[in-house]
């Protein structure tokens, strides 16, 4: 079973974003793709409909989906939403990184 932590701020983000573009009722999709400068990135969509190849589970005010090939390297991961001078934006802590770059969007396992 995978889990997967969004903080209270990464969901009232999550669902303000979601009303924006006009998609309530989606899932959160987490992902890993190849790429950044650490090999690996996360990426992040809104599905309305699941594809029977992931991991659905309750994010709290959202539902969260995850790829069966993305859950290995997803478990345990901690989303944050962040917004100061310094940085703004989703904020992703992921125990299983064992590298990640500067910019916190790309790590390796």
């Amino acid at each position: 079973m995978v889990h997967v932590e969004l903080t209270p701020a990464a969901q009232d983000q999550v669902l303000k974003v979601m009303q924006r573009q006009n998609k309530p009722g989606s899932a959160l999709r987490l992902f890993v793709q190849g790429g950044g400068c650490s090999g690996l990135s996360y990426g992040m969509t809104f599905d309305r409909q699941e594809t029977g190849d992931e991991v659905a589970f309750d994010g709290g005010t959202v539902k969260v989906v995850v790829d069966k090939a993305s859950a290995p390297l997803l478990d345990g991961v901690r989303v944050d939403f962040l917004m100061s001078l310094e940085e703004s934006g989703f904020k992703i802590y992921n125990p299983n990184a064992k590298e990640t770059c500067s910019c916190g969007k790309s790590f390796s396992a």
